[in-house]
């Protein structure tokens, strides 16, 4: 923006010089003149951008480190800019979101951490106060697992095949990823040690004669 103010000075430095030459600037005025619309048509997404940071940095919706989500796309902010805002996506590949897209949108900010969405099935003939303390053991002696807010573990769902529970552990969100891997190899493990069936769904055919 500096620039561009610098060279519209010079150019009206020039046509005063020019015109005060003698010289007819007529047909240059005319021709700054478009100029100076095609450039103001383009300087409107900057300018917006622009605002649109300033207003993003007093008010601060989010802050640098914290997990967003808007637009279709989600990652943790990595950089607060004038013009846009970055962010570093799950697989480490990074989302450059100009500042006006944001102003007016939904956002969903789940600041320095998340909460892991995972659900294990047990058979029907289980022990759930066994099976209940179990997962809250595993989740207690994991250092991935943030230890307030406290974990949530409990039914979810009767299904056809197995008793399903609900596992909700909250993580950091530099450790949301690899936590869900070792949390489900850790049950799958301490469950065969305990002998805490996990079934797969069955059925039964009947061939009947003719």
């Amino acid at each position: 923006m500096v620039r561009i103010a610098r060279l519209l000075v010079i150019l009206m430095s020039l046509v005063i010089a020019l015109g005060t030459a003698g010289v007819d600037v007529t047909a240059l005025v005319a021709g700054i003149g478009v100029a100076g619309v095609g450039v103001g048509l383009a300087m409107q997404g900057v300018l917006g951008n622009l605002f649109a940071g300033l207003v993003i940095i007093f008010t601060k919706p989010f802050r640098v480190g914290e997990y967003v989500e808007l637009l279709g796309v989600q990652g943790q902010v990595e950089m607060i800019e004038l013009l846009s805002t970055k962010l570093l996506h799950p697989d480490r590949s990074r989302v450059v979101i100009p500042n006006r897209k944001i102003i007016g949108e939904i956002l969903h900010n789940y600041g320095t951490i998340r909460q892991l969405e995972m659900e294990v099935g047990v058979a029907y003939n289980s022990n759930l106060t066994d099976t209940l303390s179990v997962l809250r053991d595993i989740l207690n002696q994991h250092p991935r697992v943030l230890k307030d807010p406290a974990p949530v573990v409990g039914v979810s769902l009767l299904a056809d095949s197995s008793i399903n529970i609900a596992v909700r552990p909250w993580t950091k969100v530099t450790d949301f990823g690899p936590a869900r891997t070792e949390l489900y190899q850790a049950i799958v493990e301490r469950f065969r040690e305990r002998n805490i069936e996990m079934p797969f769904p069955q059925r039964e055919v009947r061939m009947l004669e003719p």
